[in-house]
């Protein structure tokens, strides 16, 4: 774990500056006006949104996954704030395929680079794919989870129900599924800045 730690603050700091960067910053600046303009739980929402969009900086993804993943963070952030899943139709389904999917390739990447599976160029894009369904199921899960209990301790606003909780966590598993195949590109042209 440590050396993954160690490679990982350099190739942050290394790495050129990317469009993702852009979004990074308008991520950054949107912490403070989602907690003035919405309150705590936009607040809230926000901070992990930030911590959603240095993770791939920080990992040394493809610029395009990079940017992706910014991009679809702080459109979920700002989705939330807005109150678009609840107004918008099937945009909460939408959103939980793209971005559940694109997370759990994240995951994906992360349990590479901690040794725990094999680098997706090296696996069977199935055994990829289907690793992926796995973390997007996951990851899925505990978002549910923390939806419950944002609903039963923090605001009652917070929209949950067994229809929308197993139609979401279907649309993880899908999006999981579906980025895991294109994890293998996704995944290639690491910037990862080794120590010597």
């Amino acid at each position: 774990m440590g050396v993954v730690i160690a490679a990982l603050g350099p190739t942050f700091l290394r790495r050129r500056f990317t469009p993702a960067d852009v979004v990074r910053l308008a991520t950054l600046v949107s912490v403070p006006v989602a907690a003035v303009g919405w309150g705590s739980t936009s607040f809230a929402v926000m901070a992990l949104a930030l911590l959603g969009v240095v993770v791939p900086r920080a990992l040394g993804l493809r610029p395009a996954f990079d940017l992706a993943v910014c991009l679809l963070v702080l459109l979920a952030g700002w989705s939330s704030a807005l109150e678009w899943y609840t107004s918008v139709f099937l945009w909460d389904k939408v959103v939980h395929v793209v971005l559940t999917g694109l997370l759990a390739a994240l995951l994906a990447v992360i349990a590479a680079d901690l040794r725990l599976v094999p680098h997706a160029p090296d696996a069977g894009r199935v055994a990829v794919a289907l690793l992926v369904f796995c973390a997007g199921l996951a990851i899925g899960a505990v978002w549910e989870m923390c939806e419950w209990l944002g609903h039963e301790f923090v605001d009652s606003a917070i929209f949950v129900g067994y229809d929308d909780t197993i139609g979401d966590l279907a649309a993880d598993g899908l999006g999981g599924l579906l980025v895991g195949f294109a994890l293998p590109w996704l995944a290639a042209s690491r910037e990862v800045v080794r120590r010597r």
